[in-house]
C-alpha cells in the first residue's frame, strides 16, 4: 500500500527556517513527480514547489528565492527547505505525487497525498 508521510512542521519566528520531509513508500519512485502544497486557514490549497522525476523544479512566485525543493532518490524522500519564513507561510503543508507529463500546481492533478504537517510562523 502506498504512503506519503510528511514531517518537520513546527512553530518558528519570522525569518526562521524549517526543512520538511516527505517519505514515500509503495510507489514506483522513478515514475513520480512531487509537489508541496500548503493550505492556510480559510484559504484554498496552493502549490508552492514541484520537482519532476528527473529533478527539474519550479516554484510559486511567493516562494522563489526562499524555498528549495529536492529529492533523495536513495531514500525515496522529498524535501522542502524553507528559509526567511514569513507569517503568510503559515499552513498545513502537504506532499503530493503524480506520474506523467504536465507538472502543475493544480491540486486536482495529483492522485497521491500525505496527511500534512503544520507550519506556524509567529513571533
Amino acid at each position: 500500500h502506498w504512503r506519503l508521510l510528511e514531517s518537520g512542521g513546527a512553530m518558528v519566528q519570522p525569518g526562521g527556517s524549517l526543512r520538511l520531509s516527505c517519505v514515500v513508500s509503495g510507489l514506483v519512485w522513478d515514475d513520480f513527480n512531487f509537489c508541496w502544497f500548503r493550505q492556510a486557514p480559510g484559504k484554498e490549497r496552493e502549490g508552492v514547489a514541484w520537482i519532476s522525476n528527473s529533478g527539474e523544479t519550479d516554484y510559486a512566485d511567493s516562494t522563489k528565492g526562499r524555498f528549495t525543493i529536492s529529492r533523495d532518490n536513495a531514500k525515496n524522500t522529498v524535501y522542502l527547505q524553507m528559509n526567511a519564513l514569513k507569517p503568510e507561510d503559515i499552513g498545513i503543508y502537504y506532499c503530493a505525487g503524480k506520474t506523467g507529463r504536465g507538472i502543475t500546481f493544480l491540486s486536482h492533478d495529483y492522485n497521491y497525498w500525505g496527511q500534512g504537517t503544520q507550519v506556524t510562523v509567529s513571533s
